[in-house]
């Protein structure tokens, strides 16, 4: 598996500062690993309107199909000492960390949070990248065509399950606000159209993590000179799914 296979599947792939000639010289079956895990990686339409707090489900199978190919949670501690003496220790916490012989690759999952983050992420991987603890960064992230068109999915996927009112949406385990149940028209007619597009620029919105929010900080050069995979998850993943009946 190969970054190539991973563009023709649909998905975002940008490589910055060399990154994929290290990546297929020195991490050949790292990459091939992940490669892997992502063309397998499948989203139910459903999870994406599921509530509930915490890490996505998608984001949790993700981690898990990783941590199976080593890809590993890892606290990484770098000590500055003078004379024998302690003066500093900086800590950075990793999501999955793949080491070889050859050195270490790591990666974030950015699904659906707040955009800053890309920033910690892409500064992380530039000072530990300079310390030689990394020799290239990842970040996986919502693709471009899947939060283009994640109205579109959401609303189909609410017509799918029968939705016309505030009522419905109980089958997914939401509980919409007064502010929300305000900013929504009447149920009926329009009243997917009009909720799914609300629904999504809360949870969803231009500020949280996706493909363009985390270009915008490649083209400043945050991150910079860490060699960076980025890649985009796309719309292509996300199938239609069915929740389960009470009678089921």
């Amino acid at each position: 598996m190969s970054l190539s296979d991973l563009e023709g599947a649909g998905f975002d792939v940008r490589t910055v500062n060399h990154a994929a000639a290290v990546l297929t010289s020195d991490f050949a079956e790292p990459l091939g690993e992940l490669c892997g895990v992502l063309l397998d990686f499948q989203i139910a339409d459903t999870e994406l309107i599921r509530g509930g707090g915490g890490e996505a489900e998608s984001t949790q199978r993700l981690r898990r199909s990783l941590t199976e190919q080593k890809w590993i949670k890892r606290n990484i501690v770098i000590r500055k000492t003078v004379d024998d003496i302690e003066r500093a220790a900086i800590s950075h916490e990793i999501d999955h960390v793949r080491r070889t012989d050859k050195g270490a690759i790591a990666l974030e999952i950015e699904w659906n949070n707040k955009d800053p983050f890309f920033d910690r992420d892409l500064e992380n991987f530039q000072r530990l990248h300079s310390e030689g603890a990394i020799s290239v960064g990842i970040i996986v992230t919502r693709g471009e065509a899947l939060q283009d068109r994640m109205v579109q999915i959401v609303e189909a996927s609410a017509i799918n399950h029968g939705v016309r009112g505030f009522g419905d949406l109980e089958q997914f385990d939401l509980r919409p606000t007064d502010r929300q149940r305000r900013m929504v028209r009447a149920e009926g007619d329009g009243f997917v159209e009009d909720w799914a597009r609300r629904f999504v620029q809360d949870k969803f919105g231009s500020a949280t993590t996706h493909w363009n929010k985390l270009i915008e900080r490649i083209e400043r050069g945050v991150g910079n000179p860490c060699p960076l995979l980025l890649i985009g998850i796309p719309a292509s993943l996300i199938y239609q799914d069915r929740l389960p009946r009470p009678e089921d």
